[in-house]
């Protein structure tokens, strides 16, 4: 066992020798990770990013599409043979048909390659010929990256945390009836076991679906051929005394150090720790809808979001030690086109604040990071109407639900975020002087002209803070 760990270390190190020679010297990649918690639109945004990429006459923000520089872009297939392929042409379809529909979201990691021809500017640009960059797009759950934060953290922590965390809400009541009904030190049964899990898993199901971010471990909303394994069964119980030879609370701590190991570090290692380049699609819009827990919520998982990054910057001998960094990170809030554009610069300076530690941390390791408010794909048109004898600035769109075209106005937003986050800080249940409303809006139906990608709202600003320095 430990020589066969020793040989995987060491073809893992030349694989990484070889990667990045070959970037460095002949076709350069970038590596770039896209996640997001639940309803943020991942799969959206790649669709929609590799369709303006390839049809560019709505990406004047990116410099090398607005200079014509780049002369081509096309798919290619993806370098890892083992991870399943991003559907683009089936989500894509699903968004531009007649009756066009959201395609499903993300639930396992999936990869893409997009190839770009690129001509250099400056003063090499009359010596050198067009060059190919390869942009590997990786698609993964948000609530796996939140996963990551367990790693440095004991099942002792974890719970203690946990339960103190969801004692007021609402949505686990049935399991903290449950926890108190449950000897933590009774010999393990099994059935026990799986009950306490599954009834964890609907709290993180119903949590998550309230716009609470923190649902952790993600495996337990998506668990895949996971289901069922005793790595997805176990869950926070409160702490002892020591605890006895296989109680059911030892056994528990023993499964969740197996999920580190089965599940949390296989991902990291073969996936995450791959990325150069990274964008967080945060559903900001939504949480403020959920009211002041929610927010609060939100902007403590987009601090410890960080911690799972290696933010910095690369070089050549980084690469060649395994040591690859997130140089670049995008915190975009999406869903812009549920606003008048008149309330977008509070939507990003919202965005901003939820974010600001984050940044700061990043910007401290030397990454470059950046916070806007965007939509990938632009469902909604703009209008103003009159409403107690003043305009009022409303979007139209077709509502999911039923079909029916609508207008709508989901509430001010504060020119100072303060105004959100202070009262989320200080644990206000509800908004004191405002309502804040989200509807679901079904994808507009599209007539593309020739070399135009689907509608959006900056995500052309997105790609270019993302990848234009490497074109």
């Amino acid at each position: 066992m430990v020589i066969s760990q020793i040989a995987d270390g060491i073809w893992r190190q030349i694989d990484a020798v070889q990667d990045t020679v070959s970037e460095t010297f002949f076709e350069p990649v970038i590596r770039l990770g896209v996640t997001g918690l639940a309803r943020s639109g991942k799969t959206v945004f790649i669709t929609s990013l590799v369709a303006n990429l390839m049809d560019r006459g709505r990406m004047p923000a990116l410099v090398a599409a607005g200079e014509g520089r780049i002369e081509a872009a096309f798919l290619q297939p993806q370098p890892n043979d083992t991870i399943p392929r991003f559907e683009y042409e089936a989500h894509l379809a699903a968004l531009t048909a007649k009756t066009p529909s959201w395609p499903d979201s993300t639930r396992a990691v999936s990869e893409l390659r997009l190839s770009l021809r690129v001509r250099p500017n400056g003063l090499l640009s009359g010596l050198q010929g067009p060059r190919t960059i390869h942009l590997d797009i990786v698609d993964y759950p948000g609530e796996w990256l939140l996963d990551l934060g367990l790693l440095d953290t004991s099942y002792d922590d974890w719970s203690a945390q946990t339960l103190e965390r969801i004692a007021p809400r609402s949505q686990a009541q049935e399991y903290l009836a449950l926890v108190a009904d449950t000897d933590p030190q009774a010999p393990l049964e099994e059935p026990q076991a799986k009950a306490l899990a599954a009834s964890f898993a609907a709290y993180l199901t119903q949590a998550r679906s309230d716009g609470f971010s923190d649902c952790t471990p993600g495996r337990f909303l998506l668990p895949g051929d996971l289901a069922g394994s005793p790595v997805l069964t176990f869950a926070p119980l409160p702490a002892a005394d020591g605890d006895a030879r296989k109680s059911l609370r030892r056994e528990m701590a023993r499964r969740f150090e197996a999920y580190k190991r089965e599940v949390v570090k296989p991902f990291f290692r073969d996936h995450f720790a791959r990325i150069d380049r990274q964008v967080v699609l945060v559903d900001a819009l939504g949480a403020i809808n959920a009211g002041p827990p929610a927010v609060e919520d939100l902007r403590a998982a987009m601090s410890e979001t960080l911690g799972a990054f290696r933010p910095g910057t690369n070089s050549f001998l980084s690469g060649l030690l395994g040591g690859r960094r997130v140089e670049k990170i995008l915190f975009a809030a999406t869903k812009a086109d549920h606003l008048h554009h008149s309330q977008h610069a509070q939507l990003t300076a919202i965005m901003e604040a939820l974010t600001r530690e984050a940044r700061e941390r990043a910007r401290f390791a030397g990454a470059k990071t950046a916070a806007m408010a965007i939509a990938s794909l632009r469902a909604t048109t703009e209008d103003t109407m009159p409403h107690e004898g003043a305009d009022l600035d409303v979007v139209r769109g077709t509502l999911l639900e039923t079909g029916k075209q609508a207008a709508f106005y989901p509430g001010a937003l504060p020119d100072d975020p303060a105004h959100l986050l202070s009262p989320a800080r200080a644990g206000a249940e509800k908004w004191l002087d405002a309502d804040y409303q989200i509807m679901r809006f079904a994808p507009a139906p599209l007539s593309l002209r020739a070399g135009d990608g689907p509608p959006h709202i900056r995500l052309d600003r997105a790609a270019e803070f993302l990848i234009g320095d490497r074109l």
